[in-house]
């Protein structure tokens, strides 16, 4: 990995290819959970590739390049998820492109869990989903978000509480 990283640094496309290859599902996967829409998660990842092109030189290791790309995307998404008044929810047919769900356990449960976390404020959607995801660690959330450590472990508290609450009352 830091070989291409490396050797895209120097201009080398083939290996700049390689790490958006290597990257690819984890920039969508976040982008499609915090965003709800499989073109918006699209749209996001090529932006944040993007980004990332232009960045290159300032990207030192590959531990540094994931760290960068967790940052970007959320960002971006939060940044997406403020400027748009609506809410989507994403379709059936969306979540039959979901990346990385390789038995999705009770399909009407993790529709209804989608639909819960689309409900949270972008910020809260977003240290959920890095937890949730991505299995960062609050400390390591924080750092991604630049957010104090507090503010993380609160909305993860509320935010799980909020979709307990939500789930109980689709129950009944």
């Amino acid at each position: 990995m830091d070989d291409d990283l490396a050797k895209a640094r120097a201009g080398n496309m083939a290996a700049f290819e390689a790490l958006v290859a290597a990257h690819r599902k984890q920039v969508f996967g976040l982008g499609l959970r915090m965003l709800g829409s499989v073109h918006a998660a699209e749209d996001l990842a090529q932006e944040v590739f993007m980004q990332l092109h232009a960045k290159l030189n300032s990207i030192d290791t590959a531990e540094h390049l994931r760290f960068w790309l967790r940052r970007v995307t959320a960002n971006r998404a939060i940044d997406a998820l403020r400027r748009s008044a609506l809410v989507n929810v994403t379709s059936l047919e969306d979540e039959a492109h979901d990346i990385g769900s390789e038995d999705p356990g009770d399909p009407l449960l993790q529709r209804r869990l989608r639909a819960l976390l689309l409900q949270l404020t972008p910020a809260a959607r977003a240290v959920v989903t890095l937890r949730y995801q991505d299995d960062l660690d609050p400390t390591d959330i924080a750092q991604v978000l630049e957010m104090p450590l507090n503010t993380v472990k609160s909305h993860l508290k509320r935010s799980l509480s909020v979709m307990r609450e939500g789930l109980e009352d689709h129950a009944t």
